[in-house]
């Protein structure tokens, strides 16, 4: 099973110029490794056959013919491969010359794409030796004695993905011929170039490929022209580029004297879900009538056991490097752009907060600080109110009073132990039962408590749960579920330590600093269970409904993509391969759906939180979903894995 994913390459092959039988021994070497390695298609850079820098060589009909034979001899040694190739030659059309790039598979030519933008500028001179694909005046040529279809609008389909090709400067030019391909199909764009090197132009090249990969919601697979072409003039590096939807998958080495072969997987999934879901992509498709692609269906072959070579993320939500810091500032400012303008909106004077002295608290406290400081008030309209109970630590309580302190708000501190004891005998409940009922309450006095103090303050209730928390139900229903504005609703639990860690480290007193750091390291509980015998922590989310990381991972690929169980259960144990074993992760998938369904009650009814990434849960646009829609089919998929 291949999950979607279509294993692609870019090859970058020794190259001498105007000898096409050296270029196509080397063409068919790096075939053969790509076949043995389970690529489905490769391409090859612009003119590979006989060298892109021949020059007026082109206009030679020796050079033209031996061209042709060069590609009847791979047709011939590749007649029992699966694999799709793309090599590019001039071909000739009615006594003219085609920069083309021509698709074989298993001994046949599939169709030749034609170059429709000739560069004739600067180096460049295209014009003297090929004719654009405008000028075309047939569908069809006879190419090693096979007719063939011809033209810069042709789709390919496969069994697994539709692609289309396009050549070299096509990509570079104003309205590329790949925009109107993706909107007839194409899911992979493979482009063969001849792209020399000067300063600075390897970065426009790779902003490039991203943003065109990004605007057609598709695959891009870029193979350049590397060692052995002419330097008379420019120089070639030899540039191996895969691009998913903007981001880089896998590159080669520039300025290599060797031959490289650059394979990844391209999730065509992963793009029919975002192309599911843009309304904006399926608008642009009305306006193709006079751009009529040509589909053109490949031998389909039986997809080869995968062996992913890409990598995945452990953690989607946090970036890794010199990103993240940038990341958790624009998270941040977020949230405090969304809070300051439901303060100015609404005339609050005070921000009420419950502070446990964990993680989602102190981040929404935080918040409040930065918010407050912004539109220069006191942040002693800031009332952080600590509420310990039965479950509550020293550890917790300690941090949660230094933290406040330290941040100058005002500070108030209500038990709710008597409050819920004189409730258990209220509703008849045994205290020493510590079952939901006991937990639950507990949750609920503290919302009531902030509720009440809030309407005694004029003030808002902030609340703190994050993302993970409400995907998962981890919240009482109308305990801390509910609040006056969300600012971590779309916040997942395994960036919220990040944030809380950047803040900390960027203009924080020492004080606060050394607080905000041990709150980072303290277990994740909601404390609603006594502490064991020396004090510690003894309710430990993580160890109830499972592990954060893998529950984020689920997440992710589920709302972002649409992806079914089995491919998330895939990704996660081959990502998490060290960490988890299979039946772990099965088992935790299995909680994630389960809960995730039953407890979108929870999420129908989500107070106003302001969106920060890509996943949203909030029931006014970023997840519709019925309370009672039925799980069975993920479960059930999930128990067969």
């Amino acid at each position: 099973m291949n999950y979607g994913f279509v294993k692609v390459a870019a090859a970058v092959p020794h190259v001498k110029v105007a000898d096409c039988k050296f270029n196509v021994e080397k063409i068919e070497s790096l075939i053969a490794v790509a076949e043995g390695k389970g690529v489905q298609i490769i391409i090859f850079p612009e003119m590979s056959i006989t060298g892109y820098t021949c020059g007026d060589l082109f206009g030679q009909q020796l050079l033209l013919e031996e061209a042709e034979m060069a590609l009847m001899q791979i047709l011939n040694n590749t007649r029992q491969l699966d694999i799709i190739s793309i090599v590019g030659m001039p071909v000739v059309v009615n006594s003219t010359v085609i920069n083309a790039a021509v698709v074989i598979q298993k001994g046949k030519v599939l169709g030749v794409a034609a170059k429709t933008y000739l560069p004739n500028y600067k180096e460049f001179y295209e014009q003297r030796w090929f004719t654009s694909a405008f000028q075309l005046t047939t569908n069809n040529v006879r190419l090693c004695g096979q007719i063939v279809p011809i033209g810069a609008n042709l789709l390919f389909e496969t069994s697994d993905t539709t692609f289309g090709i396009e050549i070299c400067e096509d990509l570079w030019s104003t309205i590329p011929p790949s925009s109107s391909l993706a909107l007839q199909g194409a899911e992979i764009i493979f482009n063969m170039s001849a792209d020399n090197e000067g300063i600075g132009k390897n970065n426009y090249l790779c902003s490039l490929i991203s943003q065109q990969s990004a605007r057609c919601i598709a695959g891009y697979v870029f193979s350049s022209c590397g060692f052995g072409e002419s330097t008379t003039d420019v120089v070639f590096a030899g540039n191996g580029l895969i691009y998913e939807n903007g981001s880089l998958l896998a590159r080669s080495e520039r300025f290599s004297m060797e031959e490289q072969l650059i394979i990844s997987e391209i999730d065509v999934e992963r793009i029919r879900a975002e192309r599911r879901i843009n309304t904006t992509f399926a608008a642009n498709q009305a306006n193709l009538e006079d751009k009529k692609a040509v589909s053109i269906v490949t031998e389909f072959v039986n997809s080869k056991e995968l062996t992913l070579t890409r990598k995945f993320n452990s953690h989607p939500f946090v970036p890794q490097g010199i990103e993240l810091n940038e990341h958790c500032e624009e998270v941040f400012s977020i949230q405090v752009a969304g809070l300051a303008q439901r303060l100015v909106h609404t005339g609050a004077k005070t921000a009420v907060i419950g502070i446990s002295g964990g993680l989602d608290s102190t981040l929404a406290l935080l918040v409040c600080v930065k918010t407050f400081d912004k539109l220069g008030l006191s942040r002693k309209g800031i009332l952080g109110i600590t509420m310990p109970g039965f479950g509550t630590t020293d550890r917790t309580y300690h941090n949660a009073i230094d933290l406040m302190k330290s941040l100058g708000i005002s500070i108030r501190e209500i038990s709710i132990k008597d409050a819920c004891i004189q409730h258990f005998k209220d509703i008849e409940h045994d205290v020493n039962v510590h079952d939901v009922t006991y937990e639950n309450s507990q949750a609920r006095e503290r919302t009531q408590i902030l509720m009440d103090v809030a309407n005694q303050t004029w003030g808002m209730v902030i609340g703190t749960g994050d993302l993970s928390e409400l995907a998962l139900g981890w919240a009482t229903y109308n305990g801390d579920h509910m609040s006056m504005y969300g600012v971590n609703a779309s916040v997942p639990k395994t960036l919220v330590k990040y944030l809380v860690q950047w803040v900390a480290e960027n203009g924080m007193d020492e004080n606060s600093k050394a607080t905000l750091l041990d709150i980072v390291d303290t277990p994740i509980s909601p404390e609603l269970i006594p502490a064991d015998e020396n004090g510690e922590i003894k309710q430990k989310t993580e160890d109830l409904v499972g592990p954060y990381e893998l529950h984020d991972f689920f997440l992710y690929y589920f709302l972002r993509f649409g992806f079914r169980p089995s491919k998330i259960f895939y990704l996660a144990k081959t990502t998490f391969k060290d960490m988890y074993d299979e039946e772990t992760i099965k088992k935790w998938l299995f909680i994630f759906f389960r809960r995730f369904f039953n407890q979108q009650f929870k999420r129908s009814c989500l107070p106003d939180g302001p969106k920060v990434g890509s996943i949203s849960i909030s029931p006014r646009g970023d997840w519709r979903m019925p309370s009672d829609a039925s799980s069975a089919m993920w479960l059930k998929e999930i128990e067969n894995l």
